[in-house]
């Protein structure tokens, strides 16, 4: 592929971005994310052949352009189920304030728009698969609360953990970043951990 090819790739995808966060996702049409990119719609279908496609690359590409994954191996490193539940709750609560635009606009379409659906599915389903590896840590450590299934474990802290909960609590509730982190880390430890 061509830097040319690359860079109309990134800004498309820039423009998606943008446009995720100006309008909420909910109208953004595929001429509307070619006007942004300054390209035409023939060379945004060149490279996404839907508006699904085209959303859940962009979701991938943020988490790229933020370092998601190294966010993520740092949990991966730890030792014990405690720690990785810890820093497993750092690195996505930290996270989410800087994807929160996105989330908005993600969440804000998703009733009507499948698209927008399918992008926040998928990432929800990846956040849920990073707290059930925290949730089976704990299972292997002989550390997880007697009241949990490894499956219902999983299901509270994914909830625990959601972006709506994040958003009540900073956002509507007035808690600092730091708070809803230690907050989170007590409230996980002291439902999950026996």
């Amino acid at each position: 592929m061509s830097s040319k090819n690359i860079n109309t790739r990134e800004r498309i995808l820039r423009a998606s971005w943008d446009l995720l966060v100006t309008e909420q996702g909910c109208d953004a049409r595929m001429s509307d994310i070619a006007r942004r990119a300054g390209v035409s719609r023939q060379a945004l279908y060149l490279h996404f052949k839907s508006r699904a496609e085209l959303l859940f690359a962009t979701v991938l590409y943020i988490d790229d352009e933020k370092g998601a994954t190294a966010r993520l191996e740092t949990c991966r490193a730890v030792k014990t189920g405690r720690e990785r539940l810890e820093a497993f709750i750092d690195a996505w609560g930290n996270y989410i304030p800087e994807i929160y635009g996105v989330a908005k606009a993600l969440l804000a379409a998703r009733e009507s728009d499948p698209a927008a659906a399918e992008a926040w599915d998928d990432r929800m389903r990846a956040v849920r698969a990073e707290c059930e590896a925290a949730v089976t840590a704990l299972s292997q450590d002989g550390t997880l609360s007697p009241d949990f299934t490894i499956e219902r474990a999983t299901d509270t802290l994914w909830m625990l953990l959601s972006v709506r909960n994040w958003e009540q609590l900073t956002q509507d509730c007035g808690w600092s970043q730091d708070d809803y982190i230690k907050n989170m880390q007590y409230n996980a430890q002291a439902l999950l951990v026996k």
